[in-house]
């Protein structure tokens, strides 16, 4: 999964265009992306607003699905099918921290488990974005303490990430959720709720919790 947090800022500046705009060369490329991104390409797209539309080889995975898609609305972040052709190479999903939007690749759709794995892996960014104070920013933080992530997930975190070592530690966590079936949902939710912040449901690393002093989200 290439999933890069450092370049969704430089993603969401690029230039407005459309699929008419975009040359052959310049498709599966970051161009492409970021017009996907800036929804200014909408073709071969598609609104995804409940999970039924991944196709009936996701039904073993319903429950935790309407979890994750119900708070989803109750947050607002937009979801997406998009065409193969928009994404870089090797991309299976993303999210945008600063529209609060995800898209998959629908070209990994008939294999559900993989696809569990991207989802998860990429709305747990949202959990971490917001982890930062609110969905409304572009900040993303540290949500688990030390020791939560195994040594073999950071390790290949690590390993993967290692030209963007401040992603480490995010790109780790997205990485352990990954696995479970609970983990991002339980986020989202904790995101979600009405009366609780995550910083009050989820306590808060030592950096974490000095951002959030430091910006006004914790007096």
């Amino acid at each position: 999964m290439l999933i890069r947090i450092l370049m969704l800022l430089a993603l969401g500046a690029t230039p407005a265009l459309s699929e008419t705009l975009i040359k052959d060369d310049q498709w599966k490329t970051a161009h492409s992306m970021g017009c996907m991104m800036l929804r200014e390409c909408k073709k071969d797209t598609e609104t995804l607003t409940y999970w039924t539309q991944l196709g009936d080889q996701f039904e073993e995975y319903n429950e935790e699905l309407s979890r994750i898609f119900g708070s989803m609305g109750k947050l607002g972040i937009g979801a997406y099918i998009a065409d193969d052709k928009y994404f870089m190479p090797r991309t299976r999903g993303i999210y945008d921290v600063k529209r609060n939007n995800f898209f998959i690749n629908k070209a990994y759709l008939e294999d559900p488990r993989q696809t569990m794995g991207v989802l998860r892996h990429e709305l747990w960014h949202a959990v971490q974005d917001c982890m930062a104070g609110t969905l409304d920013n572009t900040f993303t933080a540290v949500v688990w303490q030390d020791g939560k992530v195994p040594d073999w997930v950071r390790s290949g975190a690590e390993n993967t990430y290692y030209m963007s070592p401040m992603a480490i530690p995010y790109e780790a966590e997205a990485m352990w959720a990954a696995h479970s079936n609970v983990e991002t949902a339980d986020g989202l939710a904790a995101c979600a709720h009405p009366r609780y912040k995550m910083w009050e449901q989820y306590d808060p690393t030592p950096m974490t919790k000095e951002w959030l002093m430091d910006k006004g989200y914790i007096k």
